[in-house]
């Protein structure tokens, strides 16, 4: 198994690599507040690791809210038992 992700992993570099050299045109870039040239290739890289970390970052707080939804929710069934369970028991 660690032999086919190596393996992968090497066609993927190898893929970056490929098209970072087919596309070495300097691109300009306009955000309003700078301006700057990046190689096309470097411009696809850098969007994918933003994408990438949104991506991360909306998953992690969809997870930690829900969880955190469910904790309150098993705290209250919790104490809604205690409430409601007889004294002598």
């Amino acid at each position: 198994m660690r032999l086919i992700v190596t393996l992968i992993l090497l066609i993927f570099i190898a893929a970056g690599i490929v098209l970072g050299a087919l596309n070495a045109d300097l691109v300009g870039y306009d955000l309003g507040f700078v301006r700057f040239e990046l190689p096309k290739g470097a411009a696809v890289l850098v969007a994918l690791v933003i994408g990438w970390l949104l991506g991360g970052l909306t998953a992690w707080l969809g997870l930690s809210s829900r969880q955190r939804r469910a904790r309150r929710q098993g705290a209250a069934d919790a104490r809604g038992k205690a409430k409601t369970s007889p004294a002598g028991a």
